[in-house]
């Protein structure tokens, strides 16, 4: 089933904008984390092994680039997606040198730059606020996982709710749009939990989210406490009832850059069913077309897709 019959997708978005279809090509540009380095701590988030969610590459960049395009055949337009670790933990002039080279690579119309919300300070935002004054589609990517700073303590995230609120004020006064990541199922919280955490972030202004399930990944802090039977993880359904309600609790204009996510074999440990997202995305497409789709428990509400 089709998600953005009901949802105000990231490809529906682009979709709108460019007139086609553009796609993400992750990109490693190898950078590293305060939260591993030592800076803030060592040994990172308790859920994370990068490595289980996107392949390093320490071929070049210009290399990735072109490679990644001529791999990729389902669009002809890419958004340079700098994904792995921390991709603002740099000196500004890195950071420049590497944002432009992929602006300029042929087909690349815009940036998505994931990191944490404590490694955003003002020269970045103005960076990326001038991509955008030039035209080009620009993602703040943050990953903030819990609007709780007793889960961000559990779960060894190195900063609270309030350095993420920080940088959503600072980046929508330079209108950069922010995409927050958010994981449903960490340890110690609860369905309704992951609904506050929602209602939280949006208050914020965020303009989008990206929803993933707790997986647990070889080399991660959790997949020793999985084994020791020490963490329980939403099941399927459970999942899928949390996602749409969500979306449901989503204003329309808001931009759901994922509702379900998926790790390569053999990294992932459990659970089974996140192999593929594809499999959620329709179990969650099927609950909004029986309950309501984005917006449905707000005053803004999505139309459905009408363009083929």
């Amino acid at each position: 089933m089709q998600l953005d019959r009901y949802v105000h997708t990231l490809g529906l978005h682009l979709r709108r904008r460019f007139g086609e279809r553009v796609h993400k090509l992750p990109l490693h540009a190898g950078f590293t984390c305060p939260n591993r380095d030592g800076t803030i701590g060592r040994g990172g988030c308790h859920f994370c092994h990068v490595g289980a969610f996107s392949e390093e590459n320490d071929s070049p960049l210009a290399d990735q680039l072109l490679s990644g395009g001529e791999r990729i055949q389902r669009a002809r337009l890419y958004l340079a997606y700098f994904q792995s670790y921390t991709n603002t933990y740099a000196e500004l002039d890195r950071l420049r040198a590497m944002y432009e080279q992929a602006l300029s690579s042929r087909n690349v119309v815009g940036l998505c730059v994931g990191t944490r919300p404590d490694c955003v300070p003002d020269a970045v935002l103005d960076l990326l606020a001038g991509y955008r004054q030039n035209g080009a589609e620009v993602w703040l990517e943050l990953g903030l996982q819990s609007a709780f700073d007793e889960t961000l303590r559990r779960v060894n995230r190195g900063h609270g709710f309030s350095e993420f609120a920080d940088t959503l004020r600072r980046a929508n006064a330079r209108d950069v749009p922010v995409c927050a990541h958010l994981i449903v199922g960490l340890p110690g919280e609860t369905a309704e939990q992951s609904l506050v955490t929602v209602e939280r972030t949006l208050a914020t202004g965020v303009r989008g989210l990206k929803l993933h399930p707790l997986m647990i990944v070889r080399g991660s802090h959790l997949a020793k406490a999985y084994a020791r039977n020490a963490v329980a993880l939403p099941s399927f359904q459970d999942y899928v009832t949390v996602a749409a309600d969500i979306v449901r609790l989503t204003p329309a204009p808001v931009v759901f850059h994922r509702v379900a996510a998926s790790a390569r074999a053999p990294s992932l440990v459990a659970p089974e069913w996140c192999h593929t997202a594809q499999t959620a995305n329709n179990a969650i497409a099927h609950n909004l077309a029986r309950n309501g789709a984005q917006g449905a428990l707000t005053d803004e509400p999505f139309l459905p897709l009408t363009e083929n």
